[in-house]
């Protein structure tokens, strides 16, 4: 941290010190050094995917340095078998005076594809991009999305033995992702080896296989991606109130009926355990709720509590709520939030614990609703006159 050599009298030391430290096993930091990422281990084989999520400055660019061989470790090892296709700033080879075109050839060898096997695949990856209309024009004159979907594209096209993707879920406009997360989906059911860094917790859900959670560069939790995010959402957003002290109600934990993915559309059982320590003393007694929040955009969808339903606690002592919920939401991951209501000043009295869902299947649509669609078709008559 913070180490500059600007004359030969700061240089020549340092060199020495390093020097002298090659093959230290001290486990003393030396003056000015930072562990980003220390004591991580894990192993990914072919068919499995796994996704590193954490906060920022958690550790995971440099642990994807790492893998893709841009950094050495300090200590231990780090071994990749087999040719190495990094989806990470996609863009950042194009030359902005070179054409589209020209850019495919020269972002594919800095990736390390053959010009024979650019050229088998450029109709590809132009017609995946959707800028075929301006191949030729240089890349200067390109929006930033264009940028974006050329260098995906021919990153995309890739045929590696491990597959890297560091933050690339989101290029593009909303169809755009959507296609690129099916080709990234397409590549990772090739049976290959993947690591996944992403802040879009719902992808990271859908893609991998088995996830680490990230703080500070060591591992909190390993586990199912589920269990992770999970994890993550707790720790990023439940610190309670500095009323938490004196709320008369306390939400001990929070239990839901999945046992792993919940079907679009299903139904869900949320059970809620906590007590209450004395009345309120006020004509709004506090209400105990639950808020659903989509954790690809950290929306809230829907939120309810006890007094919402004319349902009160008891005056004091242990309680027990249930509440039944029909998952009408488009696949994804899911946080079901507790908390104590204060109605009187409209805020949260106490945040309680989390858990996270994840919902997947049911019948196909677009949006964010899911509304249980029935089809029927049935053939009309030809009108009269009219062969049909």
């Amino acid at each position: 941290m913070g180490e500059r050599h600007d004359s030969l009298r700061d240089l020549l030391p340092s060199l020495l010190g390093r020097a002298l430290r090659v093959g230290s096993r001290a486990t003393d930091l030396q003056r000015n050094d930072f562990w980003a990422v220390r004591d991580v281990s894990f192993e990914v084989l072919p068919g499995q995917a796994l996704g590193v999520i954490g906060g920022n400055g958690a550790g995971k660019s440099t642990l994807l340095k790492l893998i893709t061989r841009i950094l050495r470790p300090t200590r231990g090892h780090c071994d990749v078998q087999g040719r190495i296709g990094a989806l990470i700033e996609i863009a950042a080879g194009f030359h902005p005076d070179l054409t589209g075109r020209e850019n495919v050839f020269l972002q594919g060898a800095i990736m390390g594809m053959r010009s024979a096997e650019i050229r088998r695949k450029f109709d590809e990856i132009v017609e995946f991009s959707g800028v075929a209309q301006f191949i030729d024009t240089p890349v200067k004159r390109f929006s930033s999305g264009m940028n974006a979907r050329l260098g995906f594209s021919i990153a995309a096209h890739l045929d590696p033995d491990v597959l890297i993707i560091d933050e690339v879920l989101s290029v593009g406009d909303f169809r755009f992702q959507s296609k690129a997360f099916d080709r990234i989906k397409a590549m990772v059911q090739r049976q290959i080896p993947v690591v996944v860094v992403s802040h879009q917790l719902d992808r990271v859900a859908s893609l991998c296989t088995q996830a680490i959670l990230l703080n500070r560069g060591s591992v909190v939790l390993q586990g199912t991606p589920a269990e992770c995010i999970g994890a993550y959402v707790n720790e990023s957003g439940t610190e309670a109130p500095s009323a938490a002290a004196d709320s008369p109600v306390v939400i001990s934990s929070i239990a839901s009926s999945a046992s792993g993915k919940v079907t679009s559309g299903g139904r869900l059982t949320v059970t809620l355990r906590g007590y209450v320590r004395a009345h309120h003393g006020s004509e709004h007694p506090p209400s105990v709720s639950i808020r659903v929040r989509a954790l690809d955009t950290g929306r809230i969808l829907f939120a309810v509590g006890t007094l919402d339903h004319m349902i009160e606690l008891p005056a004091v002592g242990d309680f027990e709520t249930e509440i039944d919920l029909d998952l009408n939401v488009a696949p994804g991951v899911y946080a079901v939030e507790s908390n104590v209501w204060d109605y009187a000043r409209d805020t949260d009295l106490v945040r309680g614990p989390s858990v996270t869902v994840q919902v997947d299947g049911g019948p196909k649509f677009a949006g964010k609703v899911q509304m249980n669609a029935s089809l029927r078709v049935r053939a009309l008559a030809p009108e009269r006159g009219i062969a049909s």
